[in-house]
């Protein structure tokens, strides 16, 4: 008899030795001024591959291919790490090809999550409704919108299974179509989530970061996502920190009550040669003086928005 193959669950790894400062991770409901601006979490980037034996589901693309490094600044709230590899040189490194991928699940439309889905077009998309006319997603014709006609997964009231244990799971806040993904493997709840918390230690605080569409629906999902945490043996599986993939590659379940232990960013601020270039840490835009008419980021006015998120200058960096 031949033995069925298990889920296999892989991270996607393409920036390392990033930061998130504790007021930026922390500092949604209370405000930033409540926390230390000098204690710094780590920071990467890295999204994550579902091969159930009978297709490859990715959860998010990446940032696009060429997306410039941005450089560390001790003022700056984070720091999403430099470049390993772009996105789909580090999918070709576990042995994997475009056109292997049958389905992609978005946990939300901003480009560090979006920034491949155009090389896969033979793969189905699948996105909240809520998001299907975002900018980042224009003119992606193998988009799948997700209603949730499902009802609900445990505590989560709106879902949509995907394939045999893989389901895709309303999650507003972050942005008003954000969602999560949890796949169930022997006896295991994968939890595949975008910027519901940027670290682990968030989720162990019980904070809101300082990015979101909707703050009470943010809390919503955060208080729904402990609830599951506590009650299902949890593999946290976060974007942001590597503490997502150490936390799948030791199959290590969530316990709200011994947080592990926190080890601190370590990042050398030393000078680098200045672009004049700037990026959004939030969506990722980026904003470039030759094509604005030669103004430089620092001459924008103090009010100034990202054109793409709406998000203030102060969250950009330099790249």
């Amino acid at each position: 008899m031949t033995k069925e193959k298990t889920m296999d669950i892989k991270a996607v790894k393409f920036r390392k030795d990033g930061f998130y400062s504790q007021p930026f991770a922390f500092g949604g409901e209370e405000g930033q001024e409540k926390f230390d601006k000098n204690i710094r979490y780590r920071g990467s980037l890295q999204n994550y591959l579902i091969d159930t034996g009978n297709e490859v589901i990715l959860v998010d693309t990446g940032l696009p291919a060429g997306f410039p490094d941005g450089a560390p600044e001790e003022t700056a709230p984070i720091y999403i790490g430099k470049s390993i590899c772009d996105y789909m040189d580090a999918l070709a490194a576990l042995g994997y090809k475009p056109e292997q991928v049958t389905k992609i699940l978005l946990t939300h439309k901003h480009a560090d999550h979006s920034g491949e889905l155009r090389s896969f077009p033979n793969a189905k998309i699948y996105v909240n409704a809520e998001e299907i006319g975002a900018d980042e997603l224009k003119d992606i014709p193998n988009l799948v919108p997700v209603e949730f006609t499902d009802g609900p997964y445990y505590n989560f009231p709106e879902s949509q299974k995907i394939a045999d244990g893989v389901y895709f799971i309303k999650a507003k806040g972050h942005t008003n179509g954000n969602s999560l993904i949890v796949a169930e493997n022997e006896g295991l709840f994968y939890m595949f989530e975008g910027d519901i918390t940027y670290v682990d230690e968030a989720l162990y605080a019980n904070k809101l970061s300082v990015v979101f569409d909707d703050l009470p629906a943010a809390r919503e999902t955060m208080d729904r996502v402990r609830e599951f945490v506590r009650n299902q043996p949890t593999v946290y599986c976060g974007t942001h920190t590597p503490q997502g993939y150490e936390n799948l590659e030791a199959k290590r379940v969530m316990d709200l009550d011994n947080p592990v232990p926190t080890v601190l960013a370590e990042i050398d601020f030393s000078q680098k040669e200045d672009s004049g270039k700037y990026i959004c840490s939030v969506c990722g835009y980026l904003y470039d003086p030759a094509e604005h008419d030669g103004v430089a980021f620092e001459d924008l006015p103090d009010d100034w928005r990202c054109p793409r998120c709406k998000q203030p200058k102060t969250k950009f960096n330099k790249a």
